[in-house]
């Protein structure tokens, strides 16, 4: 997905700029860049596949010198880039998924645009967006223009020499908040990062609204929308637990979770557990609700292993899954285990890194609980699941249909036997005694948002969007029913 931070300060920001970048560490496994002005740009950008954030820019940022500065951990493209431009330098990072990169790069080809930043083998989505921009008459209407255009979402963060525009995408996929601290503002994905930096929390951007901070304080320059669909996995998976999203606490949202799936169980079992580190706040509200004793199976090492979801190859994630969980064998010989997962996306490393290792152990069951329903359609938002095909539960309709389907509506009702025949089939694809995976109205209900105000598009492939704009990407909706 990515994640962004911004300073603009009344003193030397570059510490602030380092810490608040980092605490976005879980947000992207690629690059990790930063830009300070002062008298003029300084910056620097990393390869952060094989070592984290802090440990490449400790000696970078103490040569960085301003009061202005941008930040980001990316998942794919180098950046933050810094433009030359009619409008004067500037810097930029964005967070998000353009669809239609080649599309818009072939037309600013033939208008006489040219590119010099290539990632990943094809044009770098940052530099088509600063393209964008710089094709309006003022910034603000460069980047207005840039939702008219795209397919998929960005949220952006542009510097320039007397302040940052704060733009978040327009569809509200992901998030971008405000915080100030005797006068230093901050803009930031993720509100952790604000909590150790002492920053209080004072606005929350709309979809679609656009703010520029600077000598002035905070002002607004183009108004949100009402309409909202903001990304539901942050609160399952991606998020910190220490983070909120429209007000609303990762980690109890996380605990609801675990709640309803416990509801929904008449399990006899030794111990509740939870994959960490998401798993674990699931984990905890099942133990909660139905009174079952909270242990550590396994456990996570965390130094130099991050996310084994986020990294882009099979093969790092897993390396990743190997080696970052350790089965601790005297809490789970001779147990029942209920393991709490966030979600089942490929369900390679759980079978083979997780699953495994609670046999090998000695436990003598184990009952899988993903805290969200299964994944039925790649992100069009983000850089996770990019390929249908490698979804559990795709390979399972595949398996038991003998082809691909366009139409799944039967496997996503949870009513249907179908359903049930593709949860048995990954049951039996993982190792596991039992497998129940969470209804989609108990994690609406635990996240606390109507429905219509979140993206659910990986579950149910809902693809309608209804705003006054155009360029969305989307014409009309699936027709699968929304099963309650």
């Amino acid at each position: 997905m990515s994640g962004v931070f911004g300073i603009v300060s009344n003193h030397q920001c570059a510490d602030l700029l380092l810490y608040g970048t980092d605490y976005h560490s879980h947000m992207g496994t690629e690059y990790g860049g930063m830009a300070v002005l002062g008298k003029q740009f300084h910056r620097s950008i990393h390869d952060i596949r094989k070592s984290q954030f802090k440990s490449k820019f400790f000696d970078d940022y103490k040569m960085m010198k301003g009061h202005l500065g941008i930040g980001v951990i990316s998942d794919r493209d180098p950046q933050p880039l810094i433009i030359g431009s009619r409008f004067g330098n500037f810097a930029i990072a964005t967070a998000g998924l353009i669809e239609n990169v080649s599309a818009l790069a072939s037309e600013l080809l033939q208008e006489g645009e040219t590119f010099g930043e290539m990632s990943s083998g094809g044009i770098n989505s940052v530099e088509l967006v600063a393209k964008l921009i710089t094709k309006g008459r003022t910034l603000l209407e460069g980047i207005e223009g840039v939702y008219d255009r795209i397919k998929g979402s960005a949220s952006i963060l542009l510097l320039k020499k007397d302040g940052i525009y704060a733009a978040r995408d327009r569809l509200g996929r992901t998030p971008l908040v405000i915080g100030e601290r005797d006068g230093n503002y901050a803009i930031a994905m993720e509100t952790c990062s604000f909590l150790n930096l002492g920053f209080k929390i004072i606005k929350y951007l709309s979809p679609g609204e656009i703010v520029f901070i600077g000598n002035k304080g905070l002002v607004e320059k183009s108004p949100g929308k009402k309409k909202n669909q903001i990304c539901a996995f942050l609160w399952i998976y991606t998020g910190y637990p220490a983070s909120n999203y429209e007000g609303i606490s990762v980690e109890l949202v996380r605990e609801r979770c675990g709640k309803a799936l416990a509801r929904n169980d008449n399990l006899k079992a030794d111990l509740v557990a939870g994959v960490p580190d998401s798993g674990v706040g699931h984990a905890i509200g099942y133990s909660m609700e139905s009174g079952l004793p909270y242990r550590r199976p396994l456990v996570k090492y965390t130094p130099g292993y991050g996310r084994s979801y986020t990294p882009p190859s099979q093969e790092i994630r897993d390396l990743v899954a190997t080696m970052k969980l350790i089965p601790i064998e005297s809490v789970i010989q001779g147990n029942r285990v209920i393991l709490c997962e966030d979600s089942i996306v490929r369900g390679t490393q759980l079978k083979n890194y997780t699953v495994k290792k609670l046999w090998e152990c000695g436990a003598t069951e184990v009952h899988i609980r993903p805290a969200c329903p299964p994944l039925m359609f790649p992100c069009r938002f983000a850089l996770s699941t990019r390929s249908m095909d490698e979804l559990a539960a795709r390979k399972a309709i595949r398996a038991l249909e003998g082809k691909d389907l366009e139409d799944v509506g039967d496997y996503i009702n949870h009513r249907s036997k179908k359903y049930h025949r593709m949860v048995d089939w990954i049951r039996k694809e993982l190792g596991a005694t039992t497998l129940r995976y969470q209804k989609i109205e108990d994690m609406v209900e635990a996240i606390g948002l109507p429905r219509e105000k979140l993206c659910l598009h990986c579950w149910t492939g809902d693809q309608t969007i209804s705003q006054d704009s155009k360029g969305l990407g989307f014409e009309g909706s699936r027709k699968y029913p929304h099963f309650t």
